[in-house]
């Protein structure tokens, strides 16, 4: 036999055996887990993703929600043509429907219903009472694992997080849970790692909050200052005077400016549109003047 096949045998008798509970603890399995790793039995991306199904049993809904500050949710009383916006604008699948009282989530309005009202000649008798669907509730301190299990049950991809005393804490959603297991799901928003900036269309880009300000500068060919900030995310936070939130914009010399992606800590990602057309560095004849 060969040498491999009998290591990787012995192996997968090891494992069978932890997985059937003869592992003294969890640190047990996972160690059982990284050998396989190292002995090239499981690939390293299939490694990633075992350890996070063995950690989301320890993780609380409230360290991966959404937070309230964040959310993006529609009021019952706006008029279709906001609802539409605030769709497109946001690229989300769903959104939480509040009334009067940002606590009161009396259900949620799925994209796709929305693009039924765009298509249908009746849209001046939308009533969002007729679209939307029941909202699920979860407490902050449901573990992930339980959640998935939820989700998978009832067939929601979104539940409204509440805290102890019934307020809305934030919201959770199946690829947050998904995320915790598979590593981070790239959107149509995000930019690659080697680059910063990305043109999205006509006058519109894509940024990194933590694009530096001096690239910043060449890419736009504006004149920003970089003695307080080294970052665009600082310059932004600097004209809100606080972390902004999702959805909110500042004006940057020419440039409209609004935050894609926030969290609690940092601005992550960023929607510029310029006033005219730029033509990227890389583009831009070289300057051959002595």
């Amino acid at each position: 036999m060969n040498k491999s096949h009998q290591t990787t045998g012995t192996w997968l008798k090891k494992l069978t055996r932890a997985l059937s509970g003869e592992a003294q603890d969890r640190d047990d399995l996972v160690n059982s887990l990284r050998d396989a790793g190292a002995r090239g039995v499981i690939e390293s991306d299939a490694l990633a993703m075992l350890e996070g199904v063995l950690e989301v049993g320890d993780i609380q809904v409230r360290e991966i929600m959404v937070p309230r500050a964040q959310m993006v949710v529609v009021h019952r009383d706006d008029p279709p043509e906001k609802l539409v916006s605030d769709a497109v604008e946001s690229g989300h699948s769903r959104f939480p429907v509040m009334n009067e009282d940002r606590d009161n989530i009396v259900g949620v309005l799925l994209a796709k219903d929305l693009l039924r009202l765009q298509m249908s000649a009746n849209g001046d008798r939308f009533d969002i009472r007729e679209y939307m669907r029941p909202a699920a509730f979860v407490p902050e301190s449901k573990r992930v694992n339980v959640l998935l299990r939820e989700f998978r049950n009832s067939r929601n991809h979104m539940a409204i997080v509440v805290d102890e005393y019934g307020g809305v804490a934030g919201l959770v959603t199946i690829e947050d849970v998904i995320e915790q297991i598979v590593g981070e799901i790239d959107d149509e928003h995000d930019v690659d790692e080697d680059q910063n900036i990305r043109k999205e269309e006509a006058r519109q880009y894509t940024v990194r909050g933590q694009t530096p300000i001096e690239e910043f500068n060449e890419y736009f060919s504006t004149d920003l200052s970089d003695e307080e900030f080294d970052t665009v995310a600082g310059l932004v936070m600097q004209q809100l005077g606080r972390l902004p939130r999702r959805g909110e914009g500042v004006q940057i010399a020419d440039l409209d400016v609004k935050v894609l992606r926030a969290d609690r800590r940092r601005v992550d990602l960023l929607r510029v549109i310029v006033p005219r057309e730029i033509v990227p560095p890389e583009d831009r004849p070289l300057d051959t003047a002595d």
